[in-house]
């Protein structure tokens, strides 16, 4: 018997060469860059980003990510004219005085409007600190610098580190060096970046008279309370250094709220200060910034998350998007798994649960080291709408 007419086994032949149902319509297929093609020769970023969301796996999320931050960052709303036309007309109808309503209590942040007074989303930056100490801190300076966010969330380590930079360089190490020598050697490791320890004793130079004359103002004025953005505030503007994303917020007044300020380098200076003035003591309310993050929330007419790491930083901010009853727009880039219940490797879908992301958000998580994948994101981005305004 021939090979053409010999039959296959029934139960192989089932499992092997079972017939599928027909692809939905609108189904896209799975295609990448096409680099022979002479457009795509010295590709843009943007565009080189746009082929990626449908090359699947992680390079799809970067492109979803990136056409997320595109609807938060050109979103626009009423005008606050139009707001308050339609309070009064509202009031007029129902027969009630026009009243300021949550906006104007006390503690709420000024709206979020463009040049023509339209509503803008309200874009929450979250990062680790890893992420200023290294070379990504650039990128983070520039949303800053051009107000292309509302608000920061970091860690007490984003905070004094970028001060650091400022003082003295980081360099590139190797995350195979051992502990042991580098203690010797007065060097930190921070993956495969190396600080010298030097550094911090620069930071303690530079930030003990800053203490010294906040604790003065704070006697001086028994009105006067110091938070953690208002400190951090200071010190961007006594780094006076546009190299640095503290002095950007400060100069563009964007609040940067650290909930843990005292768990790094700044808390260790602030411990020996208690020992420098004591009996004085420099206060810092921590209930004053949680009030003020809460408000910029409550106030935000559209509510976008760009959160980069996990721990602390995603979850404030995304506990202040649960007084609005959940952000509009979410982007979380790390590396997290959710398997053990850690709050980094959630989805945002576990957020949608607790109220901090709405059920109709726009939402994705980038599985990936942001230093590689924000620097693309923003370019693509934010950059690429200062390269439309050039052209």
């Amino acid at each position: 018997m021939s090979n053409g007419s010999a039959k296959l086994p029934p139960l192989a032949s089932t499992a092997v060469l079972k017939h599928s149902d027909p692809v939905p319509s609108g189904s896209v297929r799975v295609s990448g860059i096409d680099f022979d093609l002479a457009e795509n020769k010295n590709v843009r970023v943007s565009t080189l980003v746009r082929s990626m969301k449908t090359m699947g796996f992680q390079a799809t999320s970067v492109g979803t990510a990136c056409e997320i931050i595109d609807e938060m960052r050109r979103w626009r709303g009423k005008t606050k004219e139009e707001r308050e036309s339609e309070k009064v007309a509202k009031a007029a109808a129902s027969g009630t005085p026009v009243d300021g309503g949550e906006e104007e209590e006390e503690g709420y942040e000024a709206d979020y409007t463009d040049a023509s007074g339209s509503a803008r989303c309200t874009i929450f930056l979250g990062y680790t600190s890893n992420l200023i100490s290294s070379g990504l801190r650039s990128t983070l300076r520039y949303l800053v610098k051009h107000k292309y966010v509302s608000a920061i969330v970091t860690t007490a380590g984003g905070v004094e580190e970028d001060i650091i930079k400022c003082l003295a360089p980081t360099f590139l190490g190797d995350f195979s060096l051992p502990g042991r020598g580098l203690r010797d050697q007065g060097m930190n490791r921070i993956g495969n970046l190396l600080v010298p320890n030097d550094n911090y004793c620069l930071f303690e130079e530079w930030i003990v008279p800053v203490l010294d004359k906040m604790l003065a103002e704070q006697e001086a004025d028994p009105e006067l309370v110091w938070s953690p953005s208002t400190v951090i505030a200071r010190l961007g503007k006594q780094i006076d250094n546009e190299d640095s994303v503290l002095y950007w917020a400060y100069k563009n007044d964007i609040p940067i709220f650290c909930p843990a300020l005292t768990d790094g380098s700044i808390g260790d200076m602030l411990f020996f200060h208690t020992f420098r003035t004591s009996p004085q003591q420099l206060k810092i309310d921590i209930v004053s910034d949680i009030r003020r993050i809460n408000s910029m929330s409550m106030a935000a007419d559209r509510a976008g998350m760009i959160i980069l790491g996990g721990g602390i930083v995603k979850h404030h901010i995304a506990n202040a998007c649960l007084m609005r009853n959940g952000a509009d727009y979410a982007v979380y880039i790390n590396t997290g798994q959710e398997f053990d219940g850690s709050d980094a490797g959630a989805r945002p879908d576990e957020a949608v649960s607790w109220g901090k992301i709405r059920a109709d958000a726009r939402s994705v998580k980038v599985y990936a080291d942001a230093t590689i994948v924000f620097p693309l994101v923003v370019a693509a981005t934010f950059a690429a709408e200062d390269d439309e305004v050039k052209e």
